[in-house]
């Protein structure tokens, strides 16, 4: 039987990032993950804290001249319903920053990703399936589909929406779904986007257009599954004025660069995420649609979180109630994103006019409030931030 400290199941980008950091803070990892074959076109937009994570990994280097900052984040209504919000701006430079955060092509993050953890001397790889699992002992253990096993002090789940190890674990999920579907694509353009991304807001979801390098831009287009066949069905010359009409020539010619991916969208949240030896991250625990950059970020954040649980006493085996800790320590956290995305995407499907009332009042608020605007730009960036400075303030002033 093989031992190992920390066992991290599933990879993709969650997982791969776990188990590195783990590896990096010298614990012994196993890393579970059956190889992947598909390509993946999307891009993943990082903010602040995610990039300083990928930085203190030794990846940011690597990842950089792939990346595109993103210093203007601008949010407008393009419905044609009665009450319409205004237009809101958010800009890095309001908050002390050049960029919120970068906007990586997946290809680009997953390849650096898998090269890092190769030359990791703490992460071992096993590409076979997890057959079963036992957490009743003193430590758990993972029983492989080539008949191989090994114990460990933590299993990390992060094997997705259909988590293999949340359902050992004996941990229900909430599931709910939205009559929409996600179209992913990259397009050139002729008019420099200058670091601003801009998410319009549509009677189908939002519609958001994210920097790349140079003269080209990724996209996120929600709309109903119908129009979603429908639009991947058009030839890529019409497409590309489609995009260019919707973005209202904001970026001048389009020209879209491959055939979109499509994504149905729905969300998930684990009645736990953690428990005994088990720890949730990733979309084994949380999925919601891709609104406000918030996806990934707080797949990170579950893994900083739970890697200062385990780093407080390095020195000693990680405990039995780490998954306890864990789940009391994100609860906070993640259900507030949640929850505060699905009331978004929500608003944004209903034609309730109170509701609508209420989402167009609320920028207007953010877009004449300049103190609360910063304050809700901090706290995207950072749970916690914007409070944490508003007190530090405070007491600078306290103390003159």
């Amino acid at each position: 039987m093989h031992e190992f400290e920390i066992a991290v199941v599933g990879g993709g980008l969650t997982g791969s990032v776990a188990a590195l950091a783990f590896g990096r803070a010298g614990r012994k990892v196993a890393l579970i993950s059956p190889a992947s074959e598909r390509d993946d076109g999307r891009t993943t937009a990082l903010m602040d804290q995610s990039i300083r994570l990928l930085d203190r990994l030794g990846l940011w280097d690597i990842i950089a001249p792939s990346a595109a900052p993103l210093s203007i984040m601008q949010i407008i209504d393009g419905t044609t319903r009665l009450l319409r919000a205004p237009t809101t701006q958010f800009r890095a430079q309001d908050v002390g920053l050049y960029a919120f955060g970068y906007n990586i092509p997946n290809n680009a993050l997953s390849p650096a990703l898998e090269k890092a953890i190769d030359l990791e001397p703490n992460v071992t790889r096993f590409t076979h399936q997890v057959d079963a699992f036992d957490f009743y002992g003193d430590r758990a253990s993972l029983t492989l589909s080539d008949g191989s096993s090994m114990s460990v002090d933590l299993v990390i789940g992060s094997d997705g929406r259909k988590s293999s190890t949340r359902e050992a674990a004996g941990i229900d999920v909430r599931r709910w779904s939205y009559p929409q579907s996600a179209l992913v694509m990259n397009f050139a353009h002729t008019v420099p986007h200058h670091n601003v991304s801009t998410e319009f807001h549509t009677e189908t979801g939002p519609f958001t257009q994210v920097p790349l390098p140079g003269s080209r831009s990724s996209l996120v287009w929600v709309v109903r599954p119908e129009e979603a066949e429908r639009l991947m069905a058009t030839d890529l010359d019409q497409l590309s004025q489609l995009v260019e009409d919707r973005m209202q020539s904001m970026l001048g010619k389009v020209t879209v660069e491959a055939a979109p991916q499509a994504w149905p969208l729905s969300s998930l949240m684990a009645d736990r995420f953690g428990k005994g030896r088990v720890a949730l991250v990733g979309e084994a625990a949380h999925a919601f649609p891709p609104i406000g950059a918030q996806g990934l970020n707080l797949s990170l954040r579950d893994i900083i979180t739970l890697s200062d649980l385990v780093t407080d006493e390095p020195d000693r085996p990680i405990g039995a109630d780490i998954g306890d800790r864990f789940n009391r320590s994100r609860r906070p956290d993640i259900m507030t994103r949640t929850f505060g995305v699905d009331l978004l995407n929500r608003s944004l499907l209903s034609d309730f006019l109170p509701v609508q009332m209420l989402r167009a009042g609320g920028l207007q608020v953010l877009k004449n409030a300049p103190p609360l605007r910063n304050l809700m730009m901090r706290e995207g960036i950072e749970p916690g931030r914007g409070l944490r400075e508003i007190f530090s303030g405070l007491r600078k002033q306290a103390r003159r």
